[in-house]
């Protein structure tokens, strides 16, 4: 049977890793938020806004009506913004300004369908109130005019449509005159269609008469009822509020653009942050978590709190470290200044129990820099000194730029102080594949500056050469005997064999699952074990008796005859009484009288069986 094992496809935009990597950026978009408050108030000083003068006119439609939508409305605007209207203000004012720059200090706006507001900027308020008037006394001129000979054109139209039928009349009339002349000799039918003829030219002409009459009413209702009903006036400069609203679309618009390059840079450049990122790229567990180092006024009151984290950190990994007697490096990415107050703590920390110094290799030696200032009393040494003896911390970097083959000088184990955020996932994996190819293992991962509410887990189970769970198999033992030193040893290879071959079921699952070979075992760990204790002397172990009963036999299972659908089967002898007479024999020497549990030998007698049948 064959296994497969499907890996989860990660998703295009991890929400949750977006969410926290805008949240970590904070300062960025905060700051381009607050630059652009200050750059909206500055406009309103540096750019203050010009005198502005408002006009309110009321405009009267001659085919208005209250299903209207605003379209006539929005016809006056648009006519108010034509070079016609602004030219003609410009006469007015006797201004030589040509009127395309006049069209873009003033503007229109439709408040309701018959009520038109008119804005203009000038270089003082009086210049704003004398433009805006002109520009009212223009636009209202303009639109008498055009209502007025709109009027007069349809007046003229029907009019004219008048005097055709009247002269058609005169025809009718004529021709009605020359057939009443004939006397008797005159056609009744058509002096009938004649008269049917003239009646209807005479409404015809009535009508075009009153059509007339309203047409040229019309245009004295739009002339009186279009007037100016606000007249021009200059606005108030309202400082604080103009510094407020340019303030305000400032910020808005600082915010938005931070918040935008904060998503995109989180997405582009793909630096985890989150513990379940950084513990799977590195493949080692996350121990611990410590703050970044604090600024400004956060300095004064969280220094002792960021101290007694450090402090409890630096004990936990002094008490693992203190377990095995190889060298320990602490190695950092990111976090220089938190990696050399931590090596110095550990230092510290096993110092109490022998001597310890703490080996700087860092390229700004921060360690001999923060060991003068604190004036502590480990010895730091450089990475080409002998040293003191005793323990021995190594603390270096995995930054780009590492000498990768120096870094077993610094200990055969490591803890990585990776500040979150910091490198990308391709030099996290880097950083794991040199350290595994110089074979030394991770305890942990130590990480600095981590996301407060990151609630991911920094674990991974599946990593025993990594976990601090799995340091007891690389723990050296005590002295003991030869003989029990080979046991532990052959149990340690059966339980390396073990792992190996549970990492590869995990990995790369087979086709079909075989056993581990097991690693050859040198002659000197070959000897087989030495018994917990000696065995009896021949002779000396007694068998109990009941060991020596013999099974008891049962008789055999009597077969039942099965019903059979033919009937030539019923005809046949029944073979009952030969199978019955076959096993007296063997009934007559069951044994009775002693249970299997009691062990006893007594046998019953076929005429004793034959009394108690």
């Amino acid at each position: 049977m064959t296994t497969t094992s499907e890996t989860p496809t990660a998703p295009l935009i991890d929400l949750q890793r977006l969410f926290v990597a805008i949240r970590r950026r904070k300062r960025f978009w905060l700051t381009t938020a607050l630059l652009g408050l200050i750059a909206g108030a500055a406009v309103g000083i540096v750019l203050p806004a010009p005198p502005t003068a408002v006009a309110k006119i009321i405009v009267v439609h001659q085919d208005d009506s209250p299903t209207d939508s605003g379209t006539l409305m929005r016809t006056d605007v648009a006519v108010l913004s034509t070079t016609r209207i602004a030219e003609g203000a410009l006469k007015k004012l006797n201004s030589t300004e040509a009127p395309e720059e006049f069209l873009k200090n003033y503007a229109g706006l439709g408040l309701t369908n018959n009520v038109l507001q008119i804005t203009v900027k000038a270089k003082s308020n009086e210049e704003a109130v004398a433009q805006a008037q002109a520009l009212a006394d223009t636009f209202i001129t303009d639109h008498v005019q055009r209502s007025q000979a709109a009027a007069a054109a349809q007046s003229k139209a029907i009019l004219d449509q008048r005097k055709n039928a009247q002269d058609e009349l005169t025809k009718v009339d004529q021709q009605i005159a020359d057939e009443t002349g004939k006397g008797r000799n005159a056609n009744a039918s058509t002096l009938e269609g004649m008269y049917g003829r003239r009646a209807a030219l005479a409404s015809q002409i009535s009508d075009f008469d009153s059509r007339a009459q309203q047409a040229g009413i019309g245009s004295p209702q739009v002339a009186a009822g279009t007037q100016i009903v606000d007249a021009p006036r200059a606005l108030p400069k309202a400082f604080l509020k103009t510094e407020a609203t340019n303030g305000g679309i400032g910020f808005a618009l600082g915010l938005a653009l931070g918040l935008a390059f904060a998503a995109i840079g989180a997405v582009s450049r793909d630096r985890p942050v989150l513990r379940r990122e950084i513990s799977t790229h590195l493949g080692a567990s996350v121990l611990a978590q410590l703050p970044s180092k604090r600024r400004g006024l956060a300095r004064v009151w969280k220094r002792a709190r960021v101290v007694s984290d450090r402090e409890r950190v630096a004990t936990t990994l002094a008490r693992v470290i203190k377990k095995d007697a190889r060298g320990v490096s602490v190695l950092e990415l990111g976090a220089p200044k938190v990696a050399a107050a931590l090596a110095l703590d550990i230092a510290a920390d096993l110092a109490d129990g022998g001597r310890a110094s703490v080996v700087d290799d860092l390229p700004g030696e921060d360690v001999r820099k923060l060991a003068a200032e604190a004036k502590s009393d480990v010895s730091v040494v450089g990475a080409g000194d002998s040293g003191s003896g005793g323990r021995r911390i190594g603390v270096g970097t995995v930054a780009p730029g590492t000498a990768w083959t120096d870094l077993e000088h610094l200990g055969a184990e490591t803890v990585l102080v990776v500040k979150a955020g910091h490198a990308n996932t391709l030099w996290l994996h880097t950083v794991a594949r040199q350290l595994a190819d110089q074979r030394i293992p991770i305890i942990g991962v130590v990480l600095v500056d981590p996301d407060p509410r990151d609630k991911s887990d920094g674990t991974l189970w599946d990593g025993l050469h990594t976990a601090l769970r799995g340091r007891a198999g690389h723990a050296p033992a005590p002295a003991a005997a030869p003989g029990v030193v080979a046991v532990e040893q052959e149990d340690r290879l059966d339980e390396l064999a073990a792992r190996i071959a549970e990492r590869v079921a995990k990995t790369e699952p087979p086709t079909r699952r075989f056993t581990p070979v097991r690693p050859v075992l040198p002659p000197a760990l070959a000897t087989p074990k030495p018994p917990a204790a000696p065995l009896p002397a021949p002779g000396s172990v007694s068998v109990p008796d009941h060991l020596d009963a013999p099974t008891k036999k049962f008789a055999p299972v009597k077969p039942k005859p099965r019903p059979t659908p033919f009937k030539r089967d019923h005809g046949e002898p029944a073979h009952t009484g030969e199978l019955n007479a076959e096993l007296e024999p063997e009934k007559s020497t069951v044994p009775t009288g002693a249970s299997p549990r009691t062990g006893g030998f007594a046998t019953q007698t076929p005429e004793k069986s034959a009394e108690v049948s």
